[in-house]
């Protein structure tokens, strides 16, 4: 990776959410960042999507078994619960609250992440296939076009 690159769609500045597409509890989170992101920090991509794939591959992360949202600023990549907590600190309050999490050691955060996102379609379900945004969402997500 040269100093100079970024990840494949992603501009500098740029804020990405890639989530699991089919998961339905991924689903929830990516409607409650549509619905709270008042100011529009943050783009979203599925895994599964092209976009999302390209991303994955850039970071030689898995494009095929994947266990947990990352989190794209720029260049830097967060995944597990730093990248919910980094995320969470740019919401609108309340949310950002949630951020004070960070003071529980990685390890606990992490651990409870992997338990919820290792059983996540056991205990939320999932989707066949991943779900289109609705029309009026479509801008939130990252397009090849971009």
């Amino acid at each position: 990776m040269s100093a100079d690159s970024f990840p494949p769609h992603i501009q500098p500045g740029e804020r990405v959410v890639l989530f699991d597409g089919v998961c339905k509890l991924c689903n929830g989170w990516a409607r409650f960042l549509i619905r709270h992101d008042r100011e529009r920090l943050f783009k979203l991509a599925s895994v599964q999507s092209p976009e999302g794939q390209a991303i994955l591959r850039w970071y030689g992360m898995p494009t095929d078994h994947f266990d947990t949202m990352a989190y794209v600023e720029g260049r830097d990549l967060f995944v597990r619960s730093d990248a919910v907590l980094r995320i969470a600190r740019q919401l609108p309050w309340p949310w950002r609250l949630a951020s004070v999490a960070r003071v529980v050691p990685a390890f606990l955060r992490d651990w409870l992440y992997d338990r919820i996102a290792l059983n996540r379609y056991r205990l939320f379900g999932r989707h066949e296939v991943c779900l289109l945004p609705d029309p009026d969402h479509e801008r939130r997500f990252l397009h090849a076009d971009h």
